[in-house]
């Protein structure tokens, strides 16, 4: 059922904790209406309250409950662990609409944390490279997003950062361009407390986080336009 989002249903953990022991089809198919009510039902409405936000904040953020959210069951083909089953929710908003495209949003609602990220995640690598050449090149526009991400109280995630600097930038010689071009991803999150996902108030935390990270989303689309260009 379509409407506002009024928060995570007060079982919505327990349930992810129960069927995390379980661990068992049987089991899902006979709490599904649970999973509906507490996690799915809630997080579509999350999806479409949002997209409503940022398309009034000009963010250029969009989804939809049925093509957001991520399933709940896991791919197992190629998994060494073969639980059937997440420990968590999630759901992505971005440009176009598909889980595709670069410069999303994801929340993600679990066991171990609830969190979310504004996220430029593994871009393909004519993007990946566009990127470490702006920082390369255009030091002044990469301090100034670090500095405007600091004033709001964020930094980039050191998630999946190589070890060394990849090939062609070896003379870069700025420890913090270096770091940053070391980058896989350009990440910034926000951690949310799981006390409060169950109000609608975690829309407005949301929102003034994206609104907080959006000075990565220019910087990442100013470079993706250019690489489009060239």
């Amino acid at each position: 059922m379509d409407g506002a989002f009024k928060g995570f249903g007060p079982k919505a953990i327990p349930f992810l904790k129960a069927l995390d022991f379980h661990q068992s089809r049987e089991w899902f198919v006979e709490n599904r209406d649970l999973f509906e009510s507490e996690l799915r039902d809630p997080l579509g409405d999350l999806v479409d309250t949002l997209t409503q936000r940022f398309a009034d904040a000009g963010l250029g953020l969009r989804g939809d409950r049925k093509k957001s959210l991520f399933r709940i069951n896991r791919d197992v083909r190629f998994a060494k662990d073969k639980r059937p089953y997440n420990r968590h929710v999630s759901a992505i908003l971005s440009p176009d609409g598909t889980k595709m495209s670069q410069g999303v949003f994801y929340v993600h609602i679990g066991l171990e944390r609830c969190f979310a990220d504004v996220a430029w995640w593994a871009p393909e690598p004519a993007l990946l490279l566009a990127m470490r050449k702006a920082i390369a090149t255009r030091p002044d526009t990469f301090r100034g997003l670090a500095a405007a991400l600091k004033k709001n109280r964020l930094g980039l995630e050191a998630e999946g950062r190589m070890k060394r600097t990849p090939r062609g930038f070896e003379h870069t010689g700025d420890p913090d361009l270096a770091e940053a071009i070391r980058n896989r991803h350009f990440v910034v999150q926000h951690v949310i407390d799981p006390a409060g996902i169950h109000t609608p108030a975690l829309v407005e935390e949301l929102v003034d986080f994206v609104m907080r990270a959006k000075p990565l989303l220019d910087w990442g689309r100013a470079i993706e336009g250019g690489a489009a260009k060239d």
